[in-house]
């Protein structure tokens, strides 16, 4: 009997098989952090109201990463944001962070690995077993693609309670990929948060941080407005 296949797997399939199908001048892992960065760039500028020199700086690394590809190319890495999205929200999970790794892409990045995602929901868990309702202040120090802070937030959801309105994040980072995963997943989740790229130890984020190190979610950037 053949398995049948939920609208969720052929997303997740198809998401995947997009990065994988277009790798050959550029490798798969290219071709995905250059998705993951020009999709973030382009989230952050649409919310920009002022086009200081930061939004001129991030304008020219979009441009400077859609130049790799062709017109053909350009549509493959627009198609595959609404990929990305139609999987979050059919299953709000770490998405970018299970595609890094079921990928096989950990070991082109230096042996970079990001905790199971049902850890994270583990860890979630046991974090709200005293919560008693009010927000919900969240400094991940080594925030990777964001999953701990997902988790979090699904949690929340399965109890009833609108993780929207109640979670304040601030998401830091030492590379720029992971910062980028992140606030993809957060900005699209809806979540409030401030991602930053920095040593958390030597630099933690405080206000007056490098407004160029810092990217801001739709939440986010509504709540200040």
């Amino acid at each position: 009997m053949n398995k049948r296949v939920s609208k969720i797997d052929i997303s997740k399939n198809e998401f995947q098989k997009r990065i994988h199908s277009m790798a050959g001048k550029y490798s798969a892992y290219e071709i995905y952090m250059d998705w993951i960065e020009s999709a973030a760039l382009a989230t952050q500028n649409t919310l920009s109201l002022f086009h200081d020199k930061n939004w001129l700086a991030r304008e020219e690394k979009y441009f400077n990463i859609m130049k790799k590809y062709t017109h053909e190319e350009r549509i493959e890495l627009i198609e595959m944001l609404s990929y990305f999205c139609e999987e979050l929200e059919n299953n709000p999970r770490d998405v970018l962070g299970e595609a890094f790794m079921s990928g096989g892409m950990g070991a082109d990045s230096a042996g970079q690995f990001f905790t199971p995602y049902h850890v994270s929901q583990s860890m979630a868990e046991l974090s709200l077993q005293n919560y008693n309702g009010g927000v919900i202040k969240i400094n991940e120090p080594s925030c990777g693609s964001g999953g701990s802070i997902i988790a979090l937030a699904m949690k929340l959801k399965e109890k009833g309670i609108d993780y929207q309105k109640v979670m304040k994040v601030v998401a830091q980072d030492l590379d720029w990929k992971c910062v980028y995963m992140c606030y993809l997943q957060l900005s699209y989740l809806g979540i409030d948060a401030i991602c930053v790229q920095g040593n958390t130890l030597i630099e933690p984020f405080s206000k007056g941080y490098p407004e160029e190190r810092v990217l801001r979610t739709p939440r986010n950037v509504g709540a200040l407005l």
